[in-house]
């Protein structure tokens, strides 16, 4: 327990301990804080406390205005600091506790900060690692018997994103404006997109990174992956459809992805690890690794329409829905010799199960548009309009605790005139 109180259905009780970046009013200069109940600690303000032989040389970590340099220290020190953080925030412990002075100063409400991104994200890439939203995407695309692309169960597909677009969750998102072809007997306009979309993902930030030229074995992936966030992929549907031959997304997904301020960490999560999918094929050897890196995380997706109190839940899934785990996504990723680098962001791709309520994209809850997808009060969508928010979260239930991740929200804007 701690001595700050923490509501029993927070997201982040002592066992969490997630990471982010945050200002207020009062000192806008955005810091790393780490949530706890209500409250954000500012770290920046006790590295005093943090005197073990990993961060006793880089307390300058903590104080950074984002994560890179701590999550580049690699695992012995992300430790060390989650163990320090859990003593000095424990009620059994005085330094903090006993220090009222101290806390006036570096206890700040979560209500009271603005959140930023949680790192500077050099580079962006984007996976397509749920076999039953690929299935459904390629059944409605080109049938059920040929689905899967050749290569799918072969390596983790994927492409290169636009870093420079994802941002923090409550950040407004424009809808984008491009070529789309809606009739195939005549040619392309130009407009607002009509078939906006989310998909329902999980991203994993990467600390220490790789030499040039040299892989990342995937039996030690995970020494490279500091934690996780939810992650909105904002998707042009019908943008895509008439750009994506044969080079992939362009527009459809340059204009915004959102992510949860709050990184939570490979050590808060690793309770909730669960054996992997048991794969069709056996994956070339490079692919192969023995030890359990799925992770039993439930997701859900809300709707809220200007007229709404609240979100309208339009789909549940979990992140044990991944054919591919992050360690194969990595080191598939590494295995040219491409140098990760700290601050990059990985993401899963659309997470759907094999329920349509699982679905993970309106593209398959409304089934190409054939089917309204209720949101409350009467009203349907089939793909997102301007003044919809769209709401995820993401959570792990222990024993009489969760760790959850906060939000990944992002509110439409009408397209510019």
């Amino acid at each position: 327990m701690s001595f700050v109180q923490v509501p029993a259905d927070s997201d982040f009780p002592l066992q969490n301990l997630p990471y982010g970046v945050f200002s207020t009013r009062n000192e806008p200069r955005p810091r790393i804080g780490v949530a706890i109940g209500n409250h954000i600690l500012d770290l920046s303000k006790v590295t005093h406390l943090f005197t073990g032989p990993q961060l006793l040389a880089n307390q300058d970590a903590l104080k950074s205005e984002t994560l890179n340099k701590f999550m580049s220290l690699g695992r012995p020190a992300w430790k060390e600091a989650r163990e320090t953080i859990r003593h000095i925030l424990s009620a059994q412990e005085a330094v903090l506790r006993d220090d009222k002075e101290l806390q006036s100063r570096c206890l700040v409400l979560q209500s009271d900060a603005v959140m930023h991104l949680p790192a500077a994200i050099g580079n962006y890439t984007d996976f397509y690692s749920s076999i039953d939203h690929a299935r459904n995407v390629g059944t409605m695309f080109r049938g059920p018997e040929n689905a899967l692309m050749p290569n799918w169960l072969h390596l983790p597909v994927g492409y290169h994103g636009r870093a420079s677009s994802v941002v923090v969750s409550g950040t407004p998102i424009r809808r984008p404006r491009g070529q789309t072809r809606p009739d195939a007997d005549k040619p392309p306009q130009f407009g607002p997109c009509k078939l906006l979309d989310f998909e329902l993902e999980m991203a994993y930030f990467i600390g220490p990174g790789n030499q040039l030229g040299e892989p990342i074995p995937v039996d030690k992936a995970c020494d490279h992956i500091f934690g996780l966030v939810i992650m909105n992929d904002w998707s042009a549907r019908d943008i895509q459809k008439w750009e994506y031959q044969p080079l992939g997304p362009f527009l459809a997904k340059n204009f915004g992805t959102t992510i949860s301020p709050w990184v939570v960490t490979m050590d808060a999560l690793e309770p909730f690890i669960i054996d992997n999918c048991k794969q069709e094929l056996t994956p070339l050897p490079y692919l192969v690794h023995n030890y359990p890196f799925t992770f039993n995380i439930e997701l859900k997706v809300g709707i809220q329409a200007d007229n709404m109190a609240t979100p309208t839940t339009v789909c549940t899934s979990n992140m044990k829905n991944l054919y591919w785990t992050l360690a194969q996504q990595l080191a598939h990723h590494s295995i040219t010799g491409c140098n990760m680098t700290t601050g990059d962001l990985l993401a899963t791709g659309t997470i759907s199960g094999q329920t349509p309520d699982s679905y993970g994209s309106m593209l398959e809850l409304s089934w190409r548009g054939s089917k309204p997808v209720a949101i409350g009060n009467g009203d349907t969508r089939k793909f997102i309009r301007d003044g919809d928010n769209v709401v995820m979260t993401a959570c792990c239930h222990g024993d009489g605790y969760k760790i959850g991740f906060g939000q990944c929200a992002g509110k439409i804007l009408p397209a510019l005139q």
